[in-house]
């Protein structure tokens, strides 16, 4: 049976998620750049990268840390580049949602122009959800894809002990909109679980799946309580791909991932790095398909074949996100469950605007 949610009108939430941060002293722009990519997350179903998370993130690591590694306002520096088609920019400790919107829009200016377009940002706050921005560009026509270094390294390296890595994803959207009725896009964290899941099977008193998680000896633990760190999924495979993310960000001017988001270190950074990248589809078509089919058409083609001989069963990337995309707008908003409705009325009352009327909300 399908759980229930409580529909919230997306503009009185992004009016709350924009009163929370301007409250904290954020910037129109920004605070509204913020909230649009919360309910971007809230309306395909990604609940672990909603408004929530995103504030609770700020006040523990953000504007709201004893060494604040986000400032509210920050003004993002482009440096000089002989490169036309890849930029580099300072965040400033910017909050990484607003930086991210502003960094994919320009990607794709890039991408009209040379045919493909990057963005290197260093010095940033988290950005949340990396799937939203690549989706959005690929609903717009581009191939689109972002890395980002994790807040807190979480993840022990293959045949480690120690978390020196972060469960950060490899973001990938393709424009199949044509093709399938949505875009695929390929996001998921590059650890076994969560730590968000460590701490739910904890209150529910269950453990924790095999080879998911280690103990304060680096030894692995089925027991949630005694989970401290967690593994790459597909052991040195996941590895590779959580390794990625600080090689690239070492390239662009990441520093130490052990210290990222902890007790200031002097003459170090501790803010997160990020990468863009927007292809047009025009600049990597041969033009010479099979059968005369288009470069559309030939896409439609090959996910028909990879879906054939009896696996059309199988699930896409981004099917689900389509799918829980679809419910909200039968709903008519966004939906939350009675537990995310009552953190944002603590959330309303703290910043002075009206809370949600439970009893009033319809259901969806």
């Amino acid at each position: 049976m399908s759980e229930t949610f409580y529909v919230v009108p997306q503009a009185a939430h992004e009016a709350l998620v924009i009163a929370a941060y301007r409250q904290r002293g954020f910037g129109e722009k920004e605070s509204a750049q913020a909230a649009q990519m919360a309910s971007m997350a809230t309306h395909h179903g990604i609940r672990t990268h909603n408004a929530l998370k995103a504030l609770h993130l700020d006040e523990l690591f953000g504007s709201g840390a004893p060494v604040p590694g986000c400032k509210p306002n920050a003004v993002v520096q482009k440096k000089p580049s002989r490169f036309a088609a890849a930029e580099v920019w300072d965040a400033q400790q910017k909050l990484g949602q607003a930086v991210a919107v502003d960094a994919i829009e320009r990607c794709i200016q890039l991408a009209d122009q040379y045919g493909v377009g990057t963005v290197s940002v260093d010095n940033a706050f988290h950005y949340l959800w990396g799937g939203g921005y690549v989706m959005e560009a690929a609903k717009r026509g581009y191939i689109a894809y972002t890395n980002c270094t994790a807040t807190l390294a979480e993840v022990v390296p293959f045949q480690g002990k120690f978390p020196t890595l972060g469960t950060n994803p490899h973001s990938w959207g393709f424009p199949t909109t044509e093709a399938l009725g949505y875009p695929i896009v390929i996001d998921w964290a590059t650890s076994v679980i969560a730590m968000g899941r460590v701490q739910v099977l904890k209150r529910e008193g269950k453990p924790l799946p095999p080879d998911a998680a280690v103990d304060k000896d680096g030894k692995i633990t089925l027991d949630p309580n005694q989970a401290v760190s967690l593994l790459p999924f597909g052991a040195h495979k996941g590895y590779g791909l959580s390794l990625i993310n600080e090689i690239v960000a070492g390239f662009i001017g990441g520093s130490l991932p052990t210290i990222r988001s902890r007790t200031h270190v002097p003459g170090e950074k501790q803010a997160c790095a990020f990468f863009f990248q927007v292809i047009h589809p025009e600049a990597i078509s041969s033009g010479v398909f099979a059968q005369g089919r288009t470069q559309s058409q030939n896409v439609k083609a090959v996910l028909a074949d990879v879906l054939g001989h009896g696996n059309e069963n199988c699930m896409l990337p981004g099917q689900l996100e389509a799918n829980f995309a679809l419910r909200s707008r039968k709903a008519g908003g966004l939906l939350f469950s009675e537990a995310e409705v009552k953190a944002f009325n603590e959330i309303a009352e703290h910043v002075g605007v009206k809370p949600f009327d439970l009893s009033q909300l319809p259901t969806g």
